[in-house]
């Protein structure tokens, strides 16, 4: 089957507390938990054709909630009152937020994946190896504590854990001085200062992997893919025992923040490693290869791929789609995705994501509400065979407006707050997941959701080549929407595997208010040679609605 991710964030999923007061604590505004995600719910999840459920920030985080055996941390170190679930606090542990009782919390998790493995679908969780809380402490692993053994006089050492500043402080964050830390230590963004900024990741501190990285990006140094224990940096032991023990608990694998500021000599041998214990273990990377703070000169999404990563984002594809919605770029332009290459077709598309808007916000995507969403789900997930990414709440089209408190009204669902998604309540529907409080809207994009996530796993989506048809109609006046060129808002590609037979050609409309009438769609002449049989130079799709979809399948 085609590889397809259901990103289910815990906090917000089955929260049915519609409170959202803004900056609202967890009596407030509520939580999801552990136990409330059903059978019935991931059935659900597995309906729409997904493989994998990525189970995001589940780790035990930074946090202004306390529990009898967890104090809540220091507010100069929280973005919201739920904190980052990418400031981790303890690696071997889950966040208390999620359990209905906090000290079997562990447990409560394992239950959640075993219940996920009987609804066939593999569990991913999240692994931030860059950087973890300035409050990290393990309870549950405390002999693996990362910086006891460090020698703080010195900047970096090899078998540090940490990278140590120069001086004496205080520690001087954005919100007052920090007195919780005895040496001053480098931020998650790699900020070697005792006075780190607003825009820093001031509450985490960042992970030293036997590179100094003030040096550049030579890295070629340290230790292959098949070195022993003993021979690599301590930093490298403790990940690996963090992979291993969540392995070991059923997680079949992880999504890895900010891979690209990690060396990717570590990434072969710690996926080398993991990969002996569950040759199946699958890791998706977060990476861009614009960004500075990357640890090769070649382009490093490549390189995560040549070691060990199965995918890693795809921020590309996600721009140029962007660019045609919001900007109004000739969706012929799209055709730059057509050009398979192997790292593209092993590249993770996504219309939605944590860090990224809602496709429904009002500020962004054109102000087109949830209906762009088939559209711009369809270009990237239709084109080519690589895996695909849906947000929970995309599917229903959650708006991601509104002021929540850290994160503000930006168009995302915050990570920072604890808060509701209203349009997925209605489909959690008081825990039946059913749908029932859903409106006619929501229902139907659902439904479509369903049917094309159905869709991408037929054999033409999942292994067949893809060809594409607007040059071939940039003259054809029954391929345009009323007053424009043709090609300039209709896009269309044809998928076809020969083993299966299949053909389906498919036509998305991506003008944000004109439906397209009576469109047809030429068929150039080695269109009949690539699918190996005769076919029509024309093909009558009919109307396509304004962000719209259409299908035909090809009788071959």
């Amino acid at each position: 089957m085609r590889t397809s991710i259901y990103q289910l964030f815990v906090r917000h999923f089955s929260n049915l507390n519609g409170s959202r007061i803004v900056d609202g604590t967890i009596e407030q505004n509520g939580c999801g938990k552990f136990c409330e995600i059903s059978s019935k719910a991931l059935f659900e999840i597995k309906a729409m054709g997904f493989t994998h459920v990525w189970l995001t920030g589940v780790l035990e985080q930074s946090s202004s909630t306390e529990y009898s055996s967890i104090p809540a941390d220091d507010p100069l170190l929280l973005k919201g009152k739920a904190g980052s679930p990418y400031a981790i606090r303890d690696y071997f542990d889950v966040s208390a937020d999620y359990a209905v009782d906090p000290e079997s919390r562990l447990e409560e998790f394992a239950d959640l994946v075993d219940l996920c493995h009987e609804a066939d679908l593999k569990v991913i969780i999240d692994f931030v190896p860059n950087h973890v809380s300035r409050s990290y402490h393990s309870d549950i692993q405390p002999d693996l504590n990362f910086g006891e053994s460090d020698d703080t006089s010195e900047f970096f050492a090899w078998n540090n854990n940490f990278y140590y500043l120069e001086g004496d402080g205080p520690m001087l964050l954005p919100g007052g001085i920090y007195t919780n830390e005895g040496v001053g230590r480098v931020t998650g963004n790699n900020s070697a200062t005792w006075q780190p900024g607003l825009s820093d990741w001031y509450e985490t501190v960042k992970l030293n992997y036997g590179h100094d990285y003030t040096t550049g990006r030579d890295t070629k140094n340290l230790p292959d893919q098949e070195a022993r224990l003993d021979e690599v940096p301590d930093t490298w032991v403790k990940m690996d025992a963090i992979l291993a023990y969540w392995q070991e608990m059923g997680v079949d694998g992880f999504r890895c923040d900010m891979a690209h500021m990690v060396p990717m000599e570590f990434w072969a041998w710690v996926t080398r490693r993991a990969c002996l214990r569950d040759h199946q273990c699958y890791f998706m990377a977060e990476a861009y290869d614009g960004d500075p703070a990357k640890l090769t000169n070649a382009n490093v999404l490549e390189a995560l791929l040549e070691n060990g990563f199965d995918t890693v984002y795809d921020g590309e594809s996600y721009e140029l789609v962007k660019s045609v919605v919001e900007h109004g770029r000739n969706s012929t332009d799209l055709d730059e995705l057509l050009w398979a290459t192997e790292r593209r077709d092993r590249m993770l598309r996504y219309a939605e994501n944590h860090d990224e808007v809602r496709l429904a916000s009002s500020h962004h995507w054109g102000g087109a509400g949830a209906r762009i969403g088939k559209a711009v789900t369809a270009y990237l997930s239709g084109v080519g065979p690589s895996p695909f990414l849906v947000y929970n709440g995309q599917e229903v089209g959650e708006i991601g407006d509104g002021d929540e408190g850290f994160a503000k009204d930006d168009g995302r669902s915050s990570i920072f707050d604890y808060g509701q998604l209203p349009g997925l309540a209605a489909w959690v529907h008081n825990g039946t997941y059913d749908g029932g409080a859903l409106d006619g809207a929501q229902q139907e994009l659902r439904e479509w959701y369903v049917e094309w996530g159905n869709l991408m796993q037929e054999a033409a989506f999942v292994r067949g080549g893809v060809y594409g048809l607007n040059s071939a109609n940039l003259e054809n006046l029954k391929f345009s929407v009323a007053g424009e060129a043709p090609g300039k808002s209709l896009y269309a590609f044809l998928r076809h595997d020969t083993q299966a037979g299949q053909a389906f050609l498919v036509v998305i409309n991506f003008n944000l208010h004109i439906n397209a009438e009576e469109v047809e769609v030429l068929l150039p002449g080695g269109v009949g040679e690539w699918l190996g049989a005769e076919v029509a130079e024309r093909v009558l799709v009919g109307d396509v609605e304004h962000c719209g979809v259409a299908v035909v399948q090809l009788a071959l």
